[in-house]
């Protein structure tokens, strides 16, 4: 009996017990189909963005004739080149990627580039840090002197607003993982929060106050509708949180346009400039742009500093983990709805300041300057430059903000956002980090692609079993 047993397995035939074992994990991640390896996938996801990018520098469609636009965009040449060049960008990134992982195959020890060097400075030498960091300041402070006053008020109304509103969300979204689509519903709230304690709405205040003694108020007004709607909600996780952030902001907003005695409805609210006047020295700000971009610019220092300090807190550390896997936390001992509701207060805190900015600065505002689509570009801004890092957020704020302002020449004002769109594709398809990650969210999401763990992916990882 053991001689025909051993006969069998030198034979190499699998017995009918071995053959009902089930495949190892090993196995099973060999038998991933081939369409489902990520370099294909980035191959289709790059077709389908030339296409869209044909539609969109293609033929406009008229009304009498509907299906002008396909036919002349899917049947001249332009279609053809579209598809050429993402076939030749998908084979110039494949051939490079292949090109690097035989180089640091086998080997252990990272090569010391130009790069490298770069970092091992700025990490050793605080010096080098402080004096860039100064540079970058003095370039901050006084570059703007020089441009044009239309990129002024681009600096003032746009960029230095969307900068404030990114760093808030980035600290719902980025370092506790919380998905808000509402979020500027707390701009909102700023605003009317400016309007109402300087006297501008029809409901009168108990005393009349300067803006900037309206500032701590409406981030005190910002926490507390925070916490009023985390309250009830964080229990929630996921795309249903997003749902009910969202019917936040449309409860706001329609609050807003509707309340016609108490916000003046679809009218508009006119605020007060800032102003200070301490008996020896008055000074109000006027039409100039650039008194309101220093005073910006001394708000969002102010909020770096702060929220780097919280990052690297007890707080931000229970943000981490809860981001990572809430579940591990709350076994932990982290008490997770605490600390989301934290997030969700303190981030909405600079959207309060914001709301004042905006509003003592324009002048006038209305409800459909608090639009939902704002919400989803604040968000688009924060995953563009790096959820979870203070540098990436500004800069991916900043940018995407500049960007549809000068292609303003070029482009019809309806079809900026899709150029934005399809931006935001290729992102996704090559950096889903984004530009200037976080160590530790990059270092996730390298883990998500190996899967290796529960770590947090923006889809599925190469070789894992669908």
């Amino acid at each position: 009996m053991s001689i025909k047993t051993s006969t069998a397995q030198g034979s190499g035939q699998d017995s009918p017990k071995s053959a009902a074992v089930p495949l190892s994990a090993a196995a099973r991640l060999r038998r991933v189909r081939w369409y489902q390896e990520p370099r294909w996938r980035r191959l289709g996801a790059l077709l389908a963005l030339a296409v869209t990018l044909r539609l969109m520098t293609g033929e406009e469609g008229t009304t009498r004739d509907l299906f002008l636009a396909l036919r002349e965009d899917f049947t001249g040449p332009g279609l053809w080149v579209w598809l050429a060049i993402a076939v030749a960008v998908w084979a110039v990134r494949e051939f490079l990627a292949d090109q690097t992982s035989r180089a640091v195959k086998g080997t252990k020890k990272v090569s010391s580039g130009p790069l490298e060097r770069v970092r091992q400075v700025w990490s050793a030498d605080k010096r080098v840090r402080m004096g860039v960091l100064t540079a970058v300041l003095a370039l901050v402070v006084f570059g703007p002197l020089g441009v044009e006053r239309y990129w002024q008020q681009v600096l003032v109304d746009q960029i230095a607003i969307f900068v404030l509103l990114a760093i808030g969300l980035n600290v719902v979204i980025g370092w506790a993982g919380l998905l808000d689509l509402g979020f500027i519903a707390f701009f909102a709230i700023g605003a009317y929060s400016a309007a109402y304690w300087t006297g501008a709405l029809p409901v009168q205040p108990p005393v009349a106050l300067n803006n900037f003694l309206v500032l701590p108020i409406a981030v005190l007004t910002c926490l507390v509708a925070g916490v009023i709607l985390g309250a009830p909600t964080l229990r929630l996780r996921g795309d249903y949180l997003a749902i009910v952030t969202l019917g936040f902001h449309e409860i706001v907003y329609l609050v807003a346009k509707n309340a016609d005695g108490v916000t003046e409805g679809a009218r508009g609210v006119k605020v007060e400039r800032f102003s200070v006047d301490l008996g020896f020295f008055s000074y109000e700000w006027k039409l100039d742009p650039m008194p309101y971009y220093w005073l910006l610019v001394a708000f969002v220092v102010l909020a770096i500093f702060l929220f780097l300090r919280l990052e690297h807190s007890k707080v931000g550390r229970a943000w981490t983990a809860i981001r990572e896997d809430e579940v591990a936390a709350a076994a932990t001992g982290v008490p997770t709805v605490r600390y989301k509701l934290m997030a969700f207060a303190i981030g909405a805190s600079t959207s309060g300041v914001a709301g004042v900015a905006y509003a003592s600065k324009v002048g006038y505002f209305n409800p459909e300057n608090f639009a939902i689509l704002l919400s989803i570009l604040v968000l688009a801004y924060v995953i563009f430059g790096g959820m979870g890092s203070i540098p990436g957020v500004l800069f991916g704020a900043a940018f995407l903000v500049w960007l549809p302002e000068y292609l303003r020449e070029w482009v019809d004002p309806k079809d900026r956002y899709m150029y934005l769109g399809a931006l935001l594709v290729i992102m996704m398809i090559y950096r889903p980090q984004g530009v200037l990650p976080s160590r530790r969210r990059k270092r996730e999401l390298q883990m998500a692609e190996a899967g290796i763990g529960g770590a947090d992916a923006t889809g599925p990882a190469e070789g894992r079993q669908p």
